[in-house]
């Protein structure tokens, strides 16, 4: 915003009165006047024109000599939809297309060099290789640090091969971070100084990204993201300093064999069976994600004691979780942060079977457990419900979380065995500083899912059984939740949106 502002400022300066200007005649015979800036030298501007987004810097350009051959060597170039002004053009896809390359091709035809940092999200239809490529060797030089390039969904540009010869010569050694999206990369060198390694919808093998990694020996992060080509993937010992690996929806992947020492946070989808070779004893931050497998709470408590004994934050995400959780014979001594997510898929609701109470025995094996969150996203309620009645509540006796500080469900419901868990957890939590439940819950980030009064705008949709059971929910917990926090805690209730949640 400061840049923008600094912007806007320079191009209006040069026009408030009293500067002194000059009329110069352009190619269609009007005139306009190009106005003076202060005599500093070359440097300074540019360091100046450095600071601003792109935009900004060819608005200053506008208006002063000085300013347009100074952003000529914006160091940091930004090529999408937004900044060469497309944001609501109604032009089909592939027109669409033609106009963002002409008017990229413009920008990359006069820029001098001296790139840093050149991030490119193509949109339309149309694509032809040949500008791109010539703007890669415009842009990637020796001095570069960071490449985004991120190809238009939707026509065929994974044929697209980046170009690795504009990485040698010494052009790609200084680049930090490397970000390609929907194309193909066949790497023959490795790039000394990078850092940070994101492959998104890439045609890339696995021998190939074995020879980049082993000769990228500063690699911190490696991010794969359905890159279907690869089906083992090899992680040299050699790079002492990876120390986050994500791996997602690589769907020929069968096994990954990690030798890097230092990795200690790894992003998986499904189980752990892929990681079949490594030392995972370090790993202090796993984030398991389902795609096809389900069950995966069950997983990681009768696996994860035993391979990656030293966690110290855990977020599982599964549907169609079916085997409640077991009695632990092994604790997560370090683990203090866990996040579990369940999403019944395409069930229309959790089975019965699954028993949330059981949930008591994952806690009992994290005794220094200090924030729990549970989300619970479903489109009805099998469970046993709870009743007014209803005083048998099951309790494990012995159990205590003396270091839980902080609760939140999410998707709260009076299912009898989710009440069960939350009163166990106020019972024993000793140290309990907040406990937040919410009755509505659909896996999506504005989990605060109210609109506000007055406002045009509407609370995400739920469907009317949904919005039933939240009101039982709410129902259950000034019934049985309220009476047992403690005075220490504070209970945060998120309430129904009066507008949008009515049962009609």
């Amino acid at each position: 915003m400061m840049c923008h502002v600094l912007g806007m400022s320079i191009a209006s300066a040069a026009k408030r009165k009293g500067l002194p200007g000059r009329q110069v005649d352009n190619p269609r015979g009007r005139k306009r006047r190009r106005y003076s800036v202060p005599d500093l030298p070359k440097d300074i501007w540019h360091d100046i024109l450095s600071l601003l987004p792109l935009t900004d810097a060819a608005r200053a350009g506008c208006v002063s000599q000085t300013f347009r051959s100074s952003w000529r060597c914006h160091p940091h170039l930004t090529l999408n939809s937004e900044t060469l002004g497309l944001i609501g053009n109604a032009c089909r896809r592939e027109e669409l297309g033609r106009i963002f390359t002409n008017r990229a091709d413009h920008i990359m035809k006069r820029h001098s060099g001296g790139v840093k940092t050149f991030k490119l999200r193509y949109c339309g239809s149309f694509f032809d290789s040949s500008y791109l490529n010539r703007w890669l060797e415009i842009a990637v030089t020796p001095g570069i640090e960071e490449v985004i390039l991120s190809m238009p969904a939707g026509c065929n540009t994974v044929n697209y091969d980046f170009p690795c010869s504009v990485l040698l010569n010494g052009s790609g050694n200084s680049i930090r971070h490397l970000n390609l999206n929907r194309c193909a990369f066949h790497p023959t060198a490795g790039l000394g100084c990078l850092t940070r390694l994101q492959l998104y919808q890439v045609h890339i093998t696995g021998d190939e990204l074995g020879h980049l990694l082993s000769n990228s020996l500063a690699m911190e992060e490696l991010n794969l993201n359905r890159c279907d080509k690869i089906i083992c993937l090899k992680i040299p010992s050699l790079l002492h300093r990876l120390n986050c690996l994500t791996v997602f929806r690589c769907t020929a992947l069968e096994v990954i064999e990690n030798k890097a020492p230092n990795v200690c946070a790894v992003h998986i989808d499904g189980a752990l069976e892929k990681l079949a070779v490594g030392d995972l004893l370090q790993v202090k931050e796993l984030q398991m994600l389902h795609v096809d497998e389900s069950n995966l709470v069950h997983y990681a408590c009768s696996k994860l004691p035993f391979i990656m004994p030293n966690l110290e934050f855990l977020s599982v995400c599964s549907a169609e979780e079916m085997f409640s959780t077991p009695l632990l014979a092994v604790k997560l001594l370090y683990l203090k942060n866990l996040q579990i997510f369940l999403d019944d898929g395409q069930l229309g609701g959790f089975s019965p079977a699954y028993d949330y109470f059981s949930l008591a025995y994952f806690l009992d094996a994290c005794p220094v457990l200090e924030n729990f969150i549970l989300g619970v996203s479903q489109t009805r309620v099998k469970h046993e419900l709870i009743s007014a009645g209803d005083s048998s509540m099951r309790r494990i006796p012995g159990h205590q979380y003396c270091n839980m500080k902080n609760v939140s469900i999410m998707g709260f419901c009076s299912a009898k065995s989710m009440v069960e868990l939350t009163c166990h957890i106020l019972e024993n939590a000793t140290s309990l500083e907040c406990l937040m439940l919410d009755t509505v819950y659909d896996n999506r980030e504005d989990t605060d899912g109210c609109c506000v009064e007055g406002s045009p705008g509407e609370c995400r949709p739920i469907g009317r059984s949904m919005i039933m059971h939240a009101h039982k929910g709410l129902w259950a917990i000034e019934k049985y939740v309220v009476e047992k926090v403690p005075s220490t805690a504070k209970l945060n209730v998120k309430k129904l949106c009066s507008r949008c949640h009515k049962i009609t």
